[in-house]
């Protein structure tokens, strides 16, 4: 094995080095060098690596430079839009710049992210629009269509990701003319194809690459096997997003939209041919009752609900075989007038899989197969998936020899990374792990309180509330409390109320789903006077480095919700391969979760602050021990009156 890329990156990395020379707030770190170093290796030798960098290695530069350096074709999957926008906008070409290196790099997203051109003349020409916000909205994304050179939808500022006008305006592979489009020749997805086929380096993320490995629709098949490396950054996120798009899925908002633009297409190409409002009625109705069998005795749904499949089973076969019998009836009229336009070809394809899915879903689940629902405020999802992600990814590691890479700062809580290898299938990849190149022990501590009740008693969460107000009063503000559950933001926010109140202090709390996720860290700013509190959303992707945020306080330990259909199917899984589901699942879970929450306290080598475990089980339990040992090394609080003192001592600055 050439040693000349394993030279190169430690070159770029040296304290006079041209990373050095043009980043002026950059300072060599063993972790890192040892970190990129090892995936040079790793890129040279076409073999897997499953690498865990604490927080602060800059395991972005520790996987980029080798890729830029190798001159080899990657990709880079990462977890969520917004991650592959600050990798391709920012990140890359500052490398690139730096070790002066020419490469063609592409940003490829799913099809939900680009402008559909044909589907925004329509939009302009007969959409139905809810209200004038929605009507402001489609008439910005009409004036900035004329100038875009990508489609990206990302570049309209202020557009919100929930707007109605997004599916208006945006193609799904259901109802994608292709070739057929008048458009075709200047569509933005096929050109964000097009150019992710001849760059050299091609940034995707997760939920893209396995939808595309089950659909093929966006031009990830494709481009894998041409790469020589695929990076996958943030990877404790890989098993999640697996799980859910390389399953099946049938929504009702899918045959509500199927319904609409049948009866469009029908009214305006073949108005008087086939009954088109019956048509559409019959598919909207059997939807409307597919989602309230699917609700059963759930009245109201205020975030995403996970429901048992044989909960709802019985209820689901009579509205889905309606389905299935509106969806048919809507694919033979439109095969009648296929000639009356392009769209209607698409139509009796998409209705028939409609037809063919609903029954599917009436019929027993695959062996192996996972069944649940997703009940949102808008629709139900009937889903069928793997438990896993090993198959999928032992099959595409043996199609071409390539370097694979997965980091993150959270891969499991032993040297072997089991949490991570044993449900992705490499078990066989070479493992690194570094640690954090912060002083934990110097500059933050963990308490764990004994007066608390126990996370099933009533008053938990008013305690929970009352204990973030003092600590709070102490620091003045700059305070998350971060949840496992929804059902208990008001609580604690209310609790946190009332206590600053008797303390006769100010607060001002920030509570998720008050507004969107932007607008509270917008609010919160540099966090003097503010408590945020928030549950899952808030838990990772935060960065707030200096003294913006200095006490988190997590409520309970993250174990896996029980009642889950994923989490007892894996609970089956493990007792039939005769392993312990506490240890090696609820435990495992919690304690990589845990890492994540622990993660937004401490963001620079400057960084201090406190992280109180309001869970008394963390004292009580065995278990306690081996998850605290998963933290970075912080020291230790034992009394309110230590942690307060702590607090006081980090509001003056010291």
């Amino acid at each position: 094995m050439s040693e000349g890329l394993v030279e190169a990156v430690a070159r770029a990395f040296a304290a006079d080095g041209p990373i050095a020379a043009g980043d002026a707030g950059f300072s060599p770190r063993p972790q890192q060098d040892a970190m990129a170093q090892r995936i040079a290796r790793a890129v040279d030798a076409r073999e897997a690596l499953v690498a865990e960098a604490g927080t602060g290695v800059g395991k972005t530069y520790a996987y980029l430079v080798p890729l830029l350096l190798s001159g080899r074709r990657a990709l880079v999957s990462t977890a969520t839009k917004s991650l592959q926008d600050q990798l391709f906008l920012r990140d890359l070409p500052r490398l690139a710049r730096m070790l002066n290196v020419p490469v063609r790099m592409a940003l490829l997203k799913g099809r939900a992210s680009y402008l559909c051109r044909y589907r925004l003349l329509q939009a302009q020409a007969e959409a139905q629009l809810p209200d004038r916000f929605a009507a402001r909205a489609l008439q910005r994304v009409a004036v900035w269509a004329q100038g875009t050179a990508s489609g990206d939808l990302a570049e309209i500022e202020g557009l919100d990701d929930r707007s109605p006008v997004i599916p208006l305006v945006t193609s799904t592979r259901e109802n994608c003319l292709g070739t057929e489009c008048a458009e075709y020749r200047a569509c933005h997805v096929m050109n964000a194809r097009r150019e992710a086929m001849a760059a050299d380096l091609v940034v995707v993320n997760h939920h893209l690459f396995f939808a595309d490995l089950a659909l093929r629709d966006s031009g990830v098949a494709e481009l894998l096997p041409t790469v020589d490396v695929a990076v996958f950054d943030e990877a404790h996120q890989l098993v999640e997003a697996g799980v859910q798009f390389l399953g099946t899925l049938l929504s009702t908002g899918q045959a509500i939209d199927l319904g609409r633009d049948l009866l469009a297409c029908g009214l305006r190409d073949a108005r008087g041919l086939a009954p088109w409002s019956d048509l559409q009625a019959g598919i909207e109705h059997a939807a409307r009752e597919l989602r309230l069998a699917a609700a059963g005795s759930v009245r109201e749904v205020r975030a995403m609900l996970k429901v048992r499949w044989d909960e709802r089973a019985a209820e689901l076969a009579e509205p889905l075989t309606a389905l299935a019998a509106a969806a048919a009836a809507a694919a033979e009229a439109a095969a009648h007038v296929e000639a009356a336009a392009p769209d209607f070809p698409k139509l009796e394809q998409r209705c028939r899989d409609l037809a063919a899915l609903a029954g599917r879903f009436r019929d027993e689940a695959a062996p192996g197969q996972v069944r649940w629902i997703d009940l949102t405020p808008q629709q139900a999802r009937l889903v069928e998936s793997p438990l896993d992600i090993r198959d999928m990814l032992t099959q595409q590691r043996a199609l071409a020899p390539k370097a694979w890479v997965f980091t993150s700062a959270t891969l499991g809580d032993d040297e072997a990374l089991s949490w991570f290898t044993s449900s992705t299938g490499l078990e066989d990849a070479s493992r690194l792990r570094v640690g954090s190149p912060f002083d934990y022990a110097a500059h933050a501590r963990v308490w764990v309180p004994k007066a608390l009740p126990l996370p099933n008693a009533a008053g938990h969460p008013a305690a929970v509330g009352a204990l973030a107000a003092r600590c709070a009063a102490a620091l003045g503000g700059r305070t998350f409390v971060l949840t496992t559950t929804l059902r208990v933001l008001p609580q604690i926010a209310q609790a946190i109320h009332d206590q600053a109140a008797a303390l006769g202090r100010t607060l001002t709390v920030l509570v998720q789903g008050s507004e969107p996720r932007r607008a509270l860290l917008q609010r919160y700013g540099d966090g003097h006077g503010c408590v945020l509190v928030g549950s899952q959303s808030f838990w990772e992707g935060i960065d707030m480095p200096g003294d913006a945020l200095q006490c988190v306080l997590i409520d309970k330990l993250p174990f896996p919700p029980p009642g889950d259909p994923l989490v007892e199917a894996r609970v089956r899984q493990l007792r039939e391969q005769g392993r312990n589901p506490f240890e090696d699942y609820f435990v495992a879970e919690a304690a990589v979760s845990l890492k994540q929450g622990a993660g937004r306290l401490i963001r620079t080598e400057t960084d201090r602050g406190l992280l109180v475990l309001c869970d008394p089980r963390v004292r009580q339990m065995g278990y306690g021990r081996r998850l605290i040992a998963a933290l970075p090394p912080m020291g230790r609080i034992g009394e309110e009156s230590a942690a307060l003192d702590w607090l006081a001592e980090l509001a003056l600055g010291h």
